[in-house]
Order: C-alpha cells, then structure tokens, then sequence
C-alpha cells in the first residue's frame, strides 16, 4: 500500500547546511529520501490535506482602506450584509445563505459520522450549507444540516433519486483543486461495513472514484445531464456544477452553457482525502488567478451575479472571504479550515501521531484512518475522541471570527454588503500576485500583462 512520508518545512535545508555544507537546489535532502524511497518501493506516495508547496495566495493582496477619497463605515454601528442568494437562475427554490462561507464536500468516508455531523450542526446555526462529498448522504448529516448540498461525482456512490430529493442543492463535480482530472481514493483501512454498504463495495479493500463521468464525454452531455437532475427534483433544486482549477475561462463558460445555476471553482490549494502526492503538488493553478479567471468568463457572457460563483481552495480567515469576493466571488467554501477547526493537528494524543510518524502542525495522514483526533477515521474508539456538539461550537466561532473579520475590512473600505467589495479596493505585493489577480502592484498603476 502506498504510504506517506514526512517532508521537512524547509526541504532545500538540512542538518548538513548548518555544518557547512550546501545542499544541492535540484536535488535538495528531501527529493533524495523520495527517489530513495521510490528506488526501495516503486511506489509513487498517497497523502491527503493539500498542496505544501508555496504558492501566491490572498496573503499577497492588500485591502485598500478608505480615507478621504472614500467615505468608510463607523465600527459595529452601521451595517454591512452578509447574506447571498444561490442558485435563482432557474431554480425554483433557491439557497439563501446568512454568510458567504459554506462547508465544502467531504465524504462521509475520509471523514467520520462524528465530524460530518459536526459540520452540518455548525453551518445550520450560522446560517449557511455543508455538502456531503463522495460516497452518499448519512442520516447524521442529513439531521444536522438545514441546508445540505448533495453532490453527484463520477463514481456515483450511494447516489439515489431520494436523497437528490431530499436535500437542498446539487452539486455535480466534474473536478476538484487537489486532483483535477483524477479521482479520489479511500484505501482499505477506512471501507468499513457501514461505508462499503454505502458504496456498494467489498469491506476492507481500496477503493478508487472513477476521474470522469460515465454518462457524458463533454458538455453537451452535461446539458443532458443537469436536465434530468432538474427533472428528477421537479426543478427546485439549485444545481452547482465544481471544477477544478485548469482551463478555468473555457470550464466556466461551458458550465454556463449546459445550464449550471452556479459554478464552484477550486484552486489547486484544496485539500483531498487522499491522493498522489504528485497530483497534489504538480497538477492545477492556485486560486488566486482561478477567481480572476472564472470572473472575467462570466462577465464575458454578461452572467456575473447571475450565474453565482463559489471559490474554494486555502480559504483560512476573513480576509481571505473579503479578497475573494473583492476580486467577484460571491461566496466561498471552506474544507481544510473546517477540519482544522474541528481540531485537525491540535497538540493532542502526541504519542498517536508519533505512531504515525508524525506530530501535531505536521500531520496529513488523514488516508490511514488512524487520525489521532477523530476526524479523518472510521475507527470507532478514535471517532469517539470527537464530540459532535463541541466541534460544532469551535466550528461556528470560527465562522463567527471569519464573518466578523471580513465585516471589519468591508466597513474599513466604504462598504454597506460584503458582495459590494470590488477589484478596485485591491492591490498586490507582488508582480506574480498583480499579474493573477488582475489588480495593479502595490504604489502604481500597472497591471501586469496588460
């Protein structure tokens, strides 16, 4: 079975570079183990959690706040909105959401029912939606969720016309940030019998999701395929469809086509349950150039605002929130964050990570089942670790910090409603970041590449 290692913080330093020595650039300790460890196994690795490599990100974006030549919002006396509509293109009844910040989909699978259930408890008190991710819909989830998005993948596991009845949303992904254009994996050790009865699959033996539809070989079966969603539900239901950040312009505009009610665009950033490693690092583009990107193809089509746009991938604080929508998302979707706000790398059960090989900060072994916190497992006595209604709370207050902070910023820069922050409140720190993002470098006018 493909395992994971560990890889240090700083792969192009070691021991050696202290001592005098100087690590070559090309082949640094780290990318040595690996071969080494590819020479010894001919196995290529499997993780989960996302991209480790330093990427662009919001961080390289400032807000601009106003002054004079814009007029801010006082404090915590003068409103700014937080809520959105999804999914009023052609939805009968659409998603209104208090906050833009929904949970992403993760299985019921890689997560356990304690975490799923958890998230749903979370979103319904603050007033937005979780999705439910590969491998089906659980009653726990289902209870706990106000609003629920029910996504339809390639695999289709546990997928069936009464819960696409039964929820509030579909989401029908054709890719995901970590691994667009390939398909997730669970490996043995978490296909429990609850889990392969949901899927339909033998208990104990690793499961790969198909990369691709099999119904449809391009968007003009996509079309086919919304169209029966739609009338499988009596066309109430908001349809999503989420892609993985590549050919985003092209990927958008086809998704609008085919009758999408809103896209999900995410970034290479995303995390996974488990999958290669060399997918995770080398396959996709950051978000930050996603949001521009999908932006610029809907306003194309004169569909901005029309057609919603969620961005996910490293979403982590309010100004992440504020930046995406500044740049034309309407809402965002958290998964990584989530986990951690269930307590995913706290400094517990230390002598369990290091079973792992690991220690608390560093862990992204969520694909062994064996997660030290109970949210990346099946095991029953490690599932036991999390309390569904105290990670609910952390959950929420950490949406409630992200909803405060980019309150905050918004107020700081002129505006009544999160979705009025726009590109022009915007500037960047770097010629990378400027060029991606579309907005000017920090002190001037220039936009890279234009």
């Amino acid at each position: 079975m493909p395992r994971s290692t560990k890889r240090p913080a700083n792969p192009a330093r070691s021991a050696g570079d202290s001592a005098g020595l100087s690590a070559s650039a090309g082949f640094p300790p780290a990318v040595i183990a690996e071969i080494q460890r590819a020479a010894r196994e001919g196995l290529y690795e499997i993780r989960g959690l996302g991209a480790k490599r330093h990427l662009p990100t919001f961080d390289d974006l400032l807000l601009l706040g106003a002054s004079i030549s814009r007029y801010p919002l006082e404090g915590y006396r003068e409103k700014c909105a937080t809520d959105v509509v999804i999914g009023a293109r052609f939805a009968r009844k659409p998603i209104e959401l208090k906050i833009p910040i929904t949970i992403a989909g993760m299985s019921f699978g890689a997560l356990s029912a304690n975490a799923k259930e958890a998230l749903g408890r979370a979103a319904s008190e603050m007033g937005t939606s979780t999705t439910t991710g590969d491998g089906g819909m659980t009653e726990e989830e289902r209870r706990a969720s106000d609003i629920l998005v029910y996504q339809v993948l390639p695999s289709r596991y546990g997928l069936n016309p009464d819960d696409l009845r039964r929820c509030d949303a579909i989401e029908v992904v054709v890719g995901q940030g970590a691994k667009p254009g390939g398909g997730g994996m669970l490996l043995g050790l978490k296909v429990t019998e609850r889990v392969a009865a949901m899927r339909t699959l033998p208990v104990g033996i690793d499961q790969r999701s198909a990369c691709r539809h099999p119904d449809w070989t391009g968007p003009d079966d996509l079309e086919i395929k919304i169209r029966e969603l739609r009338e499988i539900t009596d066309w109430e239901k908001p349809i999503y469809v989420k892609v993985g950040a590549t050919r985003v312009k092209y990927d958008v505009a086809l998704a609008v086509k085919s009758g999408a009610d809103a896209i999900v665009v995410d970034g290479m950033q995303g995390g996974t349950g488990a999958t290669q490693d060399v997918f995770i690092e080398h396959v996709g583009i950051p978000t930050l150039p996603a949001v521009r990107q999908a932006v610029e193809s809907l306003q194309e089509l004169d569909m901005h605002r029309k057609v919603q746009l969620i961005v996910s991938g490293g979403i982590r604080s309010g100004a992440d929130v504020a930046k995406a929508l500044a740049l034309g998302a309407d809402a965002v979707a958290i998964g990584t964050a989530a986990l951690i706000a269930l307590n995913c790398n706290a400094p517990l059960f230390d002598a369990d990570y290091a079973k792992l090989g690991t220690a608390p900060g560093y862990c992204h072994h969520c694909q062994t089942g064996r997660c030290p916190v109970g949210v990346a497992t099946q095991d029953p006595v490690l599932e036991a670790r999390l309390d569904p209604a105290l990670a609910a709370k952390r959950v929420r207050n950490y949406l409630t910090t992200m909803v405060l902070e980019a309150q905050t910023l918004a107020r700081a820069c002129g505006k009544s409603h999160l979705l009025n922050l726009e590109p022009e409140d915007l500037v960047a720190l770097t010629v990378e970041a400027a060029a991606m993002a579309g907005v000017p470098l920090a002190g001037t006018n220039w936009i890279p590449g234009r």
